[in-house]
């Protein structure tokens, strides 16, 4: 029998090893359930900012700091993808058979990593300008660990059966089950499986999740060898996300909104990859340095309104009062310089006069000022004196 008719009588089920979802993603405990989404997004979050306060102390950095500004960043963060999510799938939720309170219901999926990134961006900015630390510098102690925490994040995806591509009988495919609840209605998201798998798709969670950590390998042997800094390693992170997403959204077939038979993620992930290369090339500015992004000892925790508003104006009073210090030293030096050269000057001024003196004194040697010291044309004028007084008397 000859290798393709051994392969003819060979089913594809018998050679095929596909990769099995798994069966549930809610474990009611009680009356909390447990999700497994929301495990991985936190277990994400902990790892980031772990990994996150090491490089941010390995660059001199303070301790903790990682973690005071992941308290304004992640909230932000949560918020932006979500509203990402609402709005580029706005006709799950406002449409015709939608509910528009289920775009409140996070734990039920749905958020989008560049809206996540931009607010989250925007939270980041507010803590590190209230602890005076540089941005950039931020940015780039904390970029390999935010895409660790997608790829941590992509399990939840699996857990949900959901950001999968389209059907395909690859060795490595996705089953997709279909899910009940306790009712035997369908939930896929709640639900447990039960019976044969409905179909075998392209495990897109699973490229996008090996491409990330080859992405965080990457970042951190360009860091290491080229000193990245001023935000570029974060743009550089940015850039490499993209990239690898663009081609994972051509293979995805779930539900999403399309723009010019493109889903609207991919429009995205070009654009954005194209500004974060674009920030790479011009901003050119080195590594910052310790003494840069350092801030003070004291800080206060981010829900302490009063005591950070408190310690931003105690900070700006600290820069302006160094800047007015700086400013005293520059003129006292200047004053400093301006005396030296009137000195110069006066010393120039009394050398002159001591100078011209000797003349001062010719000139009052006639008017008998200094008699003694009138030199040799005295003595002829005192002899032509003294005569006429001589024949003066003889002649009495």
């Amino acid at each position: 029998m000859t290798i393709r008719a051994l392969a003819d009588n060979v089913s594809a089920s018998d050679v095929l090893a596909y990769i099995p979802s798994p069966p549930r993603g809610v474990w009611d405990i009680g009356p909390f359930p447990l999700r497994a989404y929301a495990i991985c997004i936190i277990i994400g979050i902990i790892a980031a900012i772990w990994w996150g306060e090491k490089r941010w102390q390995q660059r001199g950095g303070q301790a903790g700091m990682v973690l005071d500004v992941a308290m304004f960043a992640v909230p932000f963060g949560l918020v932006g993808g979500r509203l990402y999510h609402v709005a580029t799938d706005y006709q799950k939720y406002f449409l015709a058979g939608g509910h528009p309170l289920d775009a409140l219901k996070i734990w039920q999926g749905g958020l989008g990593i560049w809206g996540a990134v931009l607010l989250g961006g925007v939270g980041a900015w507010i803590g590190c300008r209230i602890y005076r630390i540089p941005l950039p510098a931020f940015a780039d102690a904390i970029a390999p660990g935010i895409l660790l925490a997608q790829a941590i994040g992509r399990f939840g995806n699996y857990f949900n059966q959901e950001l999968y591509g389209r059907e395909t009988t690859m060795p490595w495919g996705l089953e997709i089950y279909q899910r009940f609840d306790k009712n035997g209605g369908l939930d896929m998201m709640n639900g447990i499986a039960s019976g044969a798998a409905e179909k075998i798709v392209q495990p897109t969670f699973l490229y996008e999740l090996v491409w990330n950590l080859l992405g965080v390998a990457a970042l951190i042997l360009l860091d290491r060898k080229f000193r990245i800094g001023h935000g570029r390693l974060f743009a550089l992170y940015v850039a490499v996300y993209c990239f690898g997403r663009f081609f994972v959204e051509l293979l995805r077939d779930d539900e999403a909104t399309h723009i010019l038979g493109l889903r609207v993620n991919t429009f995205t992930s070009a654009i954005v990859f194209v500004c974060a290369v674009a920030y790479f090339i011009f901003a050119t500015k080195g590594r910052e340095t310790p003494e840069q992004v350092q801030a003070g000892v004291y800080r206060p925790l981010p829900w302490q309104f009063g005591a950070l508003r408190a310690y931003g104006a105690e900070r700006t009073g600290a820069t302006a009062e160094s800047a007015a210090a700086e400013a005293r030293t520059s003129e006292s030096e200047a004053g400093a310089e301006g005396e030296t050269e009137e000195q110069s000057v006066d010393l120039g001024k009394s050398d002159s006069s001591e100078s011209e003196s000797p003349s001062a004194g010719n000139e009052s040697a006639p008017d008998g000022d200094n008699p003694s010291e009138s030199g040799d044309s005295e003595p002829a004028v005192t002899s032509e004196a003294t005569k006429p007084v001589s024949s003066g008397k003889n002649d009495s």
